[in-house]
């Protein structure tokens, strides 16, 4: 018997959302042990890494098609298992090709797992209901990026790497079962075929634009081979939109949607405030062990404020909506975030912790009210019958932004460095703090874009009913 309340749902995609972010984040940590496991160099695990990234990065805009042809239960579920699966063979491999292929097979699972998941939860909430749901199913995403890498320490020092994969086994079951219990296969009649020429273009687009960014904020290897690919990538992007355009109906790029001020907000403004706040779960662990001279173990523990900054937010961002609305939470408070990441670049060995903490906590809270903004508004004033495409597009550009956080944290290092006279491999403290100031430059990207929205943008779901005459005072 399927429960009538969409929490029983919401639980059960978040639940997932957390496995699959948590996968991506907790190996880095188990990366050396791991490389003596399979007689390689740390370096040459990357490409599990990446393997995983790049699945992601191609298949993720299907995800709405493949939804619609059969049945949101059938593919969340598939994907589900796929990932449990690879999760197994993955404790299992004994050589680093052996991970890398089911670190493929992971992602394919993963690609269908997030935005079908996402999916399934705004067909099953209704719209004054939407916030919360997208509050309570982000905040995976969130704390996985903060709690992945000491955790995957722990269960490394304590026990071994194959663990990071066998705790999904149990997770992964249990999901696979309740998805069976409470999802039902909601599916779309299909007008018309697969894209397949904008899937190639976009799919090569994304692919190669994420692997060029992986290799140029590595620094490794000359430049100009990853930034001819990155080039060769954005020319394919743009002839996957012209290849779309010329396609409406059938594309997997929904223009449609993309004429709606809420949703072109998250594609544009959002991807640069993404990006940005991306960057710090990786910025800032090193400046505490590079720059600051403290442990991993020390630096993994400050950034669990973050964590308690998302967690924060969660049970009032439904009241701060009903009584400011959208635009004026995503441009204050989007000046807010900005502000607290200048903060962190402030920090210095001296800081008192609990001011360190308590910036940190205030970043994690601001951040987690952005997100859960930015990606309701998204889809307030979509139609049901183009939710599947409009999803499916915009989960790749979300995936897309913040699989390139750490690629833009670490390119922009190793510029400020290297405009600062002294190499890139060992970034000084003022280097960590330019970065960080660019980086919350970045972050203001929506407070721009939301200036454009109307005073009642989203009201339907927000419940604010603004006054005319007191918004004409206001921003």
């Amino acid at each position: 018997m399927k429960p009538r309340s969409p929490i029983f749902v919401t639980s059960l995609v978040a639940a997932a959302f957390f496995m699959e972010n948590l996968d991506g984040t907790i190996i880095a940590t188990a990366i050396p042990q791991m490389a003596r496991s399979f007689h390689v160099g740390a370096v040459s695990l990357n490409i599990g890494m990446t393997a995983y990234l790049l699945t992601l990065a191609v298949l993720i805009p299907i995800s709405g098609w493949v939804t619609d042809h059969y049945g949101s239960r059938s593919v969340f579920a598939t994907a589900i298992a796929i990932f449990t699966i690879a999760s197994l063979f993955c404790a299992g491999a004994h050589t680093l090709t052996q991970f890398t292929l089911m670190r493929i097979l992971q992602g394919v699972g993963g690609a269908m797992m997030v935005p079908v998941g996402r999916l399934i939860v705004l067909r099953n909430t209704p719209k004054d209901q939407l916030t919360q749901a997208i509050a309570y199913i982000s905040w995976p995403g969130l704390t996985a990026l903060v709690l992945g890498p000491p955790l995957g320490g722990f269960i490394t020092t304590y026990a071994s790497w194959h663990w990071i994969f066998l705790l999904n086994v149990p997770l992964g079951i249990a999901a696979l079962v309740l998805t069976m219990l409470w999802i039902e296969n909601t599916r779309t009649e299909l007008s018309h075929g697969f894209d397949w020429g904008t899937f190639i273009l976009a799919g090569f687009a994304s692919a190669g634009s994420v692997y060029a960014m992986e290799k140029l904020g590595g620094g490794e290897s000359p430049w100009t081979g990853p930034a001819t690919l990155l080039l060769v990538s954005l020319l394919s992007g743009v002839l996957a939109i012209v290849n779309a355009r010329r396609r409406p109906e059938t594309s997997l790029i929904d223009f449609e949607s993309m004429r709606r001020k809420s949703y072109s907000l998250s594609i544009y403004g959002a991807s640069a405030f993404r990006i940005s706040v991306s960057t710090l779960p990786f910025l800032l662990p090193l400046m505490f062990q590079i720059a600051f001279g403290l442990s991993a173990f020390r630096s993994g523990l400050y950034l669990l404020a973050l964590f308690g900054g998302d967690l924060s937010m969660k049970s009032i961002v439904i009241p701060l909506l009903r009584k400011f609305g959208f635009r004026r939470i995503l441009i204050f408070n989007g000046i807010i975030t900005a502000g607290t990441m200048v903060l962190c670049a402030m920090l210095t060995p001296g800081t008192p912790v609990p001011l360190l903490l308590l910036i940190l906590f205030a970043h994690g809270a601001s951040r987690s009210m952005e997100f859960t903004c930015l990606t309701t508004l998204a889809y307030t004033e979509i139609p049901s019958e183009r939710m599947s495409r409009a999803n499916g597009f915009l989960s790749a550009i979300m995936q897309l932004s913040v699989g390139m956080g750490v690629a833009v944290g670490a390119i922009t290092l190793r510029m400020v460095a290297q405009t600062a006279g002294h190499s890139a491999s060992t970034p000084m403290l003022r280097d960590f703090r330019w970065t960080i100031i660019v980086m919350a430059l970045l972050a203001l990207g929506p407070v721009f874009d939301s200036l454009a929205l109307p005073h009642d943008a989203g009201s339907d779901t927000s419940g604010h009913q603004p006054m005319p005459e007191a918004e004409s005072a206001l921003i």
